[in-house]
């Protein structure tokens, strides 16, 4: 799985507090590709959160 985040995100946060295993907000959401794979359920339940859909799983 590939996550990725778009330059549309807002730093609103949701997808940190839904995964922060995987997600921080600096600028805008960072991914820690590290951590996608163990947390894939997470990542998939952020990215439908995402006000702006921002996220990008592929």
């Amino acid at each position: 799985m590939k996550v990725k985040v778009t330059d549309d995100c807002i730093s609103c946060g949701a997808c940190e507090s839904i995964c922060d295993a995987v997600f921080t907000i600096e600028d805008k959401a960072v991914v820690n590709e590290a951590a996608v794979a163990d947390n894939e359920d997470c990542v998939k339940e952020a990215a439908e959160a995402c006000p702006v859909s921002a996220i990008v799983v592929e």
